[in-house]
């Protein structure tokens, strides 16, 4: 089984609610997959948005899960999630109500077109590396670095630990 980090994100309220019951559905989901295996989640982060417009502040929080699944189909298995919670990719960067990202799968470096992994802005984003620490202080990604030095390399982006 590959350990698998997963970002969580929701800045608009959806059909499941607002961002933190969007946040709570996406991990039901995720934990009711019957290739997953949901291992912790971390303190869940306020922040502001990154990205074009006037755009509400963001619930984050990272999961860290044990799956049978190919990345591949883990990308298709969180975008269904992210689309029965309506998700419309229109703007990127733009409000949503649910996102979710591989961020990182065991070791493994991918590059391909439908697929980046390690996250390729994971290293520039706070909101990601502060709830990755909440769950793994060590974290060591394929390029060597570590989640600790990162974080500390970070702007603070205006988080806030909920």
């Amino acid at each position: 089984m590959a350990e698998v980090y997963i970002g969580l994100g929701s800045n608009l309220e959806g059909d499941a609610g607002s961002p933190e019951t969007q946040l709570d559905h996406a991990i039901d989901s995720i934990s009711q997959h019957p290739d997953i295996h949901l291992i912790a989640v971390s303190n869940r982060y306020k922040t502001q948005a990154i990205g074009p417009g006037n755009q509400p502040d963001y619930i984050n929080a990272v999961a860290c899960l044990n799956t049978q699944l190919s990345p591949l189909d883990l990308l298709a298995c969180l975008q269904q999630i992210e689309q029965q919670q309506g998700r419309v990719r229109t703007i990127r960067w733009g409000a949503r109500t649910l996102d979710l990202d591989i961020l990182l799968y065991d070791q493994q470096v991918i590059d391909s077109e439908r697929l980046t992994i390690p996250h390729p802005r994971m290293h520039e984003r706070a909101f990601v590396l502060a709830p990755l620490q909440d769950l793994d202080a060590s974290i060591v990604l394929p390029t060597g670095e570590n989640i600790l030095s990162l974080l500390a390399n970070c702007s603070d982006q205006g988080i806030v630990k909920l």
